[in-house]
């Protein structure tokens, strides 16, 4: 089974960050429109995949999620992950 970890990004700018074994469903989960309460990404969705990276584990994917999420800096994402100059 493959791990990812992947970076959503939504119409404003924002960033999400996380790590799952379905992506597809994962993505869909987030951009549901049914439950708004409670639910950081689907009150501010819709989202797009813009990043993601596999992992042979579990272990090793929520790994680097802890080290992307400690970041805490979109500058970091866009240049370190998407190759994005500012």
């Amino acid at each position: 089974m493959t791990y990812q970890v992947y970076i959503l990004q939504n119409a404003s700018g924002r960033f999400y960050v996380g790590q799952t074994d379905d992506l597809d469903r994962r993505l869909a989960s987030h951009n549901r429109t049914d439950k708004t309460a409670g639910k950081f990404t689907r009150k501010n969705g819709p989202w797009s995949l813009v990043w993601s990276e596999p992992h042979s584990t579990r272990a090793t994917a929520r790994a680097r999620e802890r080290e992307i999420k400690a970041w805490k800096s979109a500058y970091l994402i866009r240049t370190r992950l998407l190759g994005l100059n500012e």
